[in-house]
């Protein structure tokens, strides 16, 4: 597959950022005609669940812009964020295929305002069924993800109170940095549900961050520059006792 005719699919993404751009291509190359002209284009405000657990799986989905969140309402009944958009291109749903299950594992949320790329499940599978590929890459994806929730699993088991938030801060730094700087919303909630710390802590940890000129405060944003990511890891490291 050349990468005109994806553009002519979805000419839109000439315009995003050249990184993922070059990942959609690497990830579509070897997409047949027939897959690429199933792709649909959907704009999601924010706050869209596009994904229920327990809803059947019918639908691949594909983050061109803007971000998302994975919530767990399993355990009592009590929402978990745990998981955010990455920066590589994901299939949404591929898991589910790679897995032979019928209905989402994951409720999927779009944090911000999001440019979707959508394929019907049926046409998805016959693809990575018919190309080897395609199959090794996307089951080398999931395996990544799902390792990499592990490692993350086992590291929250070890750490309480504001290690832990520590712990969330370099992760998305790796993840989400700009030209080295990580500029997120200071919601509180939000931190609270995506580590499992009560407000109270949440608010101490913060404090206790910028009186150690590891995190600073602009406006009700939260700043970490690559000086303040490395003095996190150096809380962290001895710790986990691993090179994070």
């Amino acid at each position: 597959m050349k990468a005109t005719s994806l553009y002519h699919v979805a000419p839109f993404l000439k315009t995003i950022n050249g990184d993922r751009r070059k990942q959609f291509e690497n990830y579509f190359a070897t997409a047949p005609l027939w897959l690429l002209e199933s792709l649909t284009i959907e704009e999601m405000k924010k706050g869209t669940i596009f994904t229920r657990e327990g809803e059947p799986a019918d639908t691949i989905y594909f983050i061109a812009t803007g971000a998302i969140k994975a919530t767990d309402y399993r355990i009592y009944g009590i929402s978990y964020d745990f998981m955010m958009i990455l920066k590589k291109v994901y299939a949404y749903g591929g898991m589910e295929v790679i897995m032979d299950l019928d209905t989402y594992r994951t409720t999927l949320q779009t944090v911000t305002k999001c440019t979707v790329l959508k394929v019907p499940r049926v046409k998805f599978q016959r693809w990575l069924m018919s190309d080897i590929e395609a199959l090794k890459n996307e089951s080398k994806l999931v395996a990544e993800y799902l390792l990499e929730e592990a490692r993350n699993s086992r590291a929250f088991l070890f750490l309480q109170g504001a290690d832990r938030l520590a712990f969330l801060f370099i992760n998305r730094y790796d993840k989400y940095a700009d030209h080295g700087v990580l500029r997120m919303k200071g919601n509180r909630k939000e931190l609270s549900d995506s580590t499992g710390l009560c407000l109270k802590t949440i608010n101490r940890a913060i404090k206790k961050f910028c009186e150690c000129g590891m995190v600073t405060i602009d406006g009700r944003d939260l700043l970490i520059d690559q000086a303040q990511y490395l003095k996190l890891k150096d809380v962290v490291t001895p710790i986990l006792a691993e090179d994070y």
